[in-house]
């Protein structure tokens, strides 16, 4: 599938909403919008647009980390907290560590964070998660206080990437290490027309019959296609400091695993 990404030029004060161009100004109001209208059906919808292939896709990425005990981790953009509570699973698992203040999910979305408040307490969690309400682009927290910073289906809707980008370089620790699981434009061309057919017909559909809102399902669509190329993203990573950056194709392209270091 051809990418139609379009890099923001140096003091351009619009950025890309879907297919759209809009203000900067505008870009947190408007995705904080659609995950406003879909939070409670997040998660069901994530089980039917992909099959439930996104379960396989955040373990290959918790596997990727090997949670250790007292690794501090940084979700960014964390939803609905999956990845959260695979990486403390694995760790309930495979040590005795202590779960206080081990794990932190930020999002700016306040009914997504709602809604992983309420998983932590189902799952048993009364300690060892923070949830903070905050953009990528200015997480309020500590420098060099994280082990692991993870930006799972979410790098695409930040607003700023580089300064997002850079702000996740900055709290990690030396020796931290970086990851973004995320959609790839890049999709195998034996699997391009497919995929077409169901990211403009069928998941338009879900959006509208499951969750209550095909526009939001279109906006995904759009802007996975508006995503930068792997190799234009590793690029992005390195200009904001990570090294020994490499990544990851899985499903034939349609995801992609980051993983950049701070040194």
């Amino acid at each position: 599938m051809a990418n139609s990404s379009t890099k923001d030029v140096e003091g351009d004060d619009e950025t890309n909403f879907g297919f759209r161009r809009v203000p900067k100004s505008e870009h947190a109001g408007l995705v904080s919008s659609v995950f406003e209208s879909v939070a409670d059906r997040y998660d069901i919808m994530n089980d039917l647009m992909s099959g439930g292939l996104h379960r396989l896709w955040k373990q290959a990425l918790i596997d990727w980390i090997n949670p250790r005990p007292g690794m501090r981790l940084v979700d960014v953009a964390g939803g609905t907290g999956d990845v959260t509570f695979r990486f403390l699973e694995h760790l309930d698992n495979t040590s005795d560590d202590d779960p206080e203040n081990r794990a932190t999910i930020c999002d700016p979305n306040s009914a997504m964070l709602k809604v992983a408040q309420t998983k932590a307490l189902d799952k048993g969690y009364v300690r060892g998660i923070d949830f903070v309400e905050a953009p990528a682009e200015d997480l309020p927290l500590e420098n060099r206080s994280a082990d692991v910073c993870t930006i799972s289906f979410g790098l695409r809707n930040v607003t700023d990437r580089a300064a997002g980008l850079a702000e996740m370089h900055r709290i990690l620790d030396f020796g931290g290490h970086f990851f973004c699981l995320e959609f790839s434009p890049a999709v195998a061309p034996v699997l391009a027309p497919l995929y077409e057919t169901y990211s403009n017909r069928i998941l338009p559909w879900l959006g509208e019959h499951v969750a209550g809102d095909r526009e939001a399902y279109e906006y995904l669509v759009e802007s996975i296609r508006r995503f930068p190329e792997p190799d234009s993203l590793t690029a992005e990573m390195k200009a904001a400091g990570f090294s020994n950056t490499q990544h990851r194709m899985m499903s034939g392209g349609i995801v992609a695993i980051h993983s950049g270091w701070r040194l």
